[in-house]
């Protein structure tokens, strides 16, 4: 803790490892590609899982649990599906070791224990899940099955970067069954207005809710919706997708039902996912050059009390106010920690939890015993305020709901700002080689055209949005006709 952090405006890609490192987040393990998640760092993806949990519980749904190894047969089954993972699976083809008589004391892979059929360690979960189903699944009464799960998945990424893509992560996968397509549709949109709701509301960052284009859905999907976020270096990260996977998984696992009118259908299916990148999500968003910054309503610690004294006399006297004021704190719910270390100063403390991105510190010492008064420190501004005792739930609850208003306008504003409508191809490398952010432009709908910008410009088509309108217009590249403008961005 202490180490100074590279400006964003140098290095971003370095000043965002620096800031999860020093922070305390993470840090890459021994496996190449894989992370280990501190304890700092899982408290805040456990603080998403408890909201996004509830807000799942909310709608209907219940958590179960599939496992992480999938047959190859299985994993095939769904054609597009199994092509669209190919490249990133890992398989498990022996399920032995034994000693290596050429090198004592080593292992090796026991030829004789060759799995009769290859195991795919799960990418994601819709063939087991959907395998499953068929037995589940027999008539109308049996639907809808609304299950979700908080697992760890396995995508041999070989570029890698901490939160951001690595080749385990940790996430939540809904995948829900019903009887009919408007209710599948239903369900796909709603679970992305969830997301949304989530990421706007608990991590301060404003999202675009949008459809993909063909290339960029999901594999096997019919309709890929998403939530886009714009990051402090104009690239876009995708926060957030739900799929309405049409029949296709249940024709490829024969999934059917009887009907309430006695025929027999195959059942319409969803699935819809968030994973660890969130959190790579809130770094970019908020932080700055002195650390991480949290949102209030998603920080583990959203107050600290920091002790300034002298001689064990004076601590004791402190801790005893500060005890106090942490009492009163938590009783109106605030998440709070006392720091009484007194192996470190006060100033190792301040930096230690202004990297950290707590969001309010509460610095108290012999002159406050005296006055009746604290100094709050607001990590976003980095202002202090000199507080009355008998006045500071109060103005913590104040400054809380404050910071997490003033974070969110923050990255609107910088959003708003950041996305740009282009008539012509040259505006549109303009745009994207210096401003960045997203670009609002004609497309004439072509897998071609859509690919030829990305190999010329390394932009992709984020989505098409929810709430674009109608308008008549040429391709940006082609010259072609289109009928409405759609965003593009270079992404996580």
């Amino acid at each position: 803790m202490g180490s100074k952090i590279t400006s964003r405006k140098i290095d971003y890609s370095k000043w965002y490892n620096e800031i999860v490192v020093n922070a305390d987040l993470a840090e890459n393990s021994a496996v190449r590609g894989c992370m280990i998640i501190k304890p700092y760092g899982y408290a805040i993806w456990e603080k998403m899982q408890a909201e996004l949990d509830k807000m799942f519980k909310e709608t209907g749904h219940e958590n179960a649990y599939f496992p992480l190894f999938v047959p190859k047969s299985l994993f095939e089954a769904e054609e597009k599906n199994a092509e669209g993972f190919a490249k990133e699976c890992a398989v498990v083809t022996h399920y032995r070791l034994k000693n290596d008589e050429d090198r004592p004391g080593k292992l090796k892979v026991d030829p004789n224990a060759k799995l009769e059929e290859e195991l795919v360690v799960r990418p994601t979960s819709e063939a087991v899940i959907w395998n499953t189903y068929k037995s589940w699944i027999q008539s109308y009464r049996d639907l809808p099955i609304l299950i979700n799960q908080w697992a760890n998945v396995v995508r041999w990424e070989m570029r890698t970067r901490l939160f951001l893509r690595t080749a385990e992560f940790l996430w939540q996968e809904g995948h829900t069954a019903h009887a009919t397509k408007v209710q599948a549709i239903e369900e796909t949109k709603l679970m992305n207005q969830v997301y949304a709701d989530f990421v706007e509301n608990y991590m301060a960052i404003p999202v675009i809710q949008g459809t993909k284009t063909a290339s960029e859905r999901f594999a096997g999907a019919e309709e890929t919706y998403c939530i886009e976020a714009l990051m402090q270096d104009g690239k876009v990260l995708q926060a957030g997708t739900s799929h309405f996977l049409g029949q296709n998984f249940a024709k490829a696992f024969d999934v059917k039902f009887a009907t309430a009118e006695g025929g027999l259908e195959h059942v319409w299916a969803t699935s819809w996912g968030v994973s660890t990148r969130l959190i790579g999500a809130l770094i970019m968003t908020h932080s700055d050059d002195s650390g991480l910054v949290l949102p209030p309503n998603l920080a583990p610690i959203q107050v600290v009390l920091v002790p300034i004294y002298r001689g064990e006399e004076q601590q004791n006297e402190i801790a005893e106010v500060a005890n106090t004021m942490k009492k009163a704190l938590e009783n109106k719910q605030i998440r709070v920690k006392f720091d009484n270390r007194d192996k470190f100063k006060p100033g190792f403390k301040f930096n230690e939890y202004e990297v950290k991105g707590v969001p309010l510190r509460i610095a108290i010492g012999p002159k406050d015993l005296q006055n009746g008064t604290v100094e709050i420190a607001r990590r976003d501004t980095m202002t202090k305020t000199i507080v009355n005792q008998d006045k500071l739930v109060d103005f913590v609850l104040n400054q809380l709901e404050q910071m997490q208003g003033d974070l969110f306008q923050k990255a609107l504003d910088f959003r708003e700002t950041h996305i740009t409508e282009v008539e012509n191809f040259e505006e549109f490398k303009n745009i994207i080689e210096g401003k960045g952010g997203f670009i609002s432009a004609h497309w004439d709908g072509t897998e071609e055209t859509e690919e030829a910008i990305k190999k010329s410009t390394k932009a992709t088509i984020r989505c098409i949005p929810l709430k674009s309108k109608t308008e008549s217009g040429k391709c940006v590249f082609s010259g072609k006709p289109s009928n409405q403008r759609v965003l593009f961005a270079k992404a996580y």
